[in-house]
């Protein structure tokens, strides 16, 4: 049994917020920027927005560090653009105070004086309601025609240990604030993340450690009333034996009569050394694709769709991005 690769379904699609989550180390960032791509493919505008101050959109896409204002970072096949934004704590608090409070120049007084430091440690859960505020902000916003100024927004989001915390932490502020402007405004964000209009992606790699923590994301999600999308299984990597080969090679029971017999019909003659190498090598190989089988049928336990992404050998940059945006557009993502 194996997680069905089934992509993208209808009801992701009708997703205008798509977060993205990850154990450290799967990827996430990566899939989140491969994400944008994917979903401006075709003429449609995205907003790819961090919030964890790391810079690392800059750092994928090989640009300079991003301001706190929305500037466009790449385009994408069929006429599409991705847009990035980096939110600063510090500045949308700023922008907070100029909009609901008219306290622009009190705002900038405050910030010299270290109070907005002490209003995000008086009130923990302050930071990531101005956080989700901003990303509400974003994915509400529309012209003057009505249309939505970005077809999606993807936000890199924190790691799965603290996603259902970041993502629920304005109902708890809106319990706390009972009138006034943060009360409008928890209240929106809240409606926002519970709804249909947002999706949490889980981005995982085929190993032990971030497959566990995958699932019992999924179960927080569910216990908060968040809606899971897909789960990316990251940098899959083709198996190179045949099936019924596998347990035997990952046991340690390799032929290596057999195996020197067909490089030698292949024209390649190795040294003992070598062949002891490769023999190896094969059993590492097996045992990992066990691994892999394994990790599938635990996953397949969420019952969440899955997408693919390969391996990229050659590292993740700009044209890796495109890479990966292409395998998920092949695999459904619009």
């Amino acid at each position: 049994m194996s997680t069905p690769v089934v992509g993208w379904t209808d009801q992701v699609a009708r997703a205008r917020l798509h977060v993205v989550t990850g154990k450290g180390g799967t990827g996430k960032t990566t899939v989140a920027a491969a994400l944008a791509l994917a979903l401006a493919t075709g003429g449609r505008r995205v907003l790819l927005i961090e919030v964890e101050g790391r810079q690392g959109i800059a750092q994928l896409f090989d640009t300079n560090p991003l301001p706190y204002e929305e500037r466009r970072i790449a385009s994408a096949p069929g006429g599409g653009e991705v847009r990035a934004l980096h939110v600063d704590v510090e500045e949308a608090l700023l922008e907070y105070f100029a909009m609901f409070y008219n306290l622009g120049f009190a705002g900038r007084t405050l910030r010299r004086m270290g109070a907005i430091e002490f209003a995000t440690t008086l009130a923990p859960g302050l930071r990531d309601v101005l956080l989700t505020g901003k990303v509400k902000e974003t994915v509400g916003r529309t012209e003057e025609n009505g249309r939505h100024r970005y077809d999606a927004v993807v936000l890199d989001a924190p790691p799965t240990g603290r996603i259902v915390k970041f993502l629920d932490v304005t109902k708890a502020m809106a319990d706390l604030a009972k009138v006034g402007p943060i009360k409008g405004q928890s209240e929106g964000v809240v409606r926002l993340l519970h709804s249909g209009d947002t999706a949490v992606h889980l981005v995982t790699l085929l190993e032990e450690m971030p497959v566990r923590e995958t699932i019992e994301a999924v179960t927080e999600l569910d216990g908060a009333d968040l809606r899971p999308g897909v789960v990316f299984l990251n940098r899959v990597r083709p198996p190179r034996l045949p099936t019924r080969s596998v347990t035997p090679a990952a046991g340690g029971r390799v032929d290596a009569s057999r195996v020197r017999n067909g490089l030698a019909s292949a024209g390649l003659d190795l040294s003992e050394e070598d062949l002891d190498g490769l023999v190896e090598e094969t059993v590492e190989h097996a045992v990992r694709v066990l691994a892999e089988q394994n990790a599938r049928e635990q996953l397949a336990e969420v019952d969440l769709p899955a997408v693919e992404l390969p391996d990229v050998n050659e590292g993740i940059d700009t044209a890796a991005l495109y890479e990966l945006a292409e395998a998920m557009v092949e695999q459904g993502v619009r």
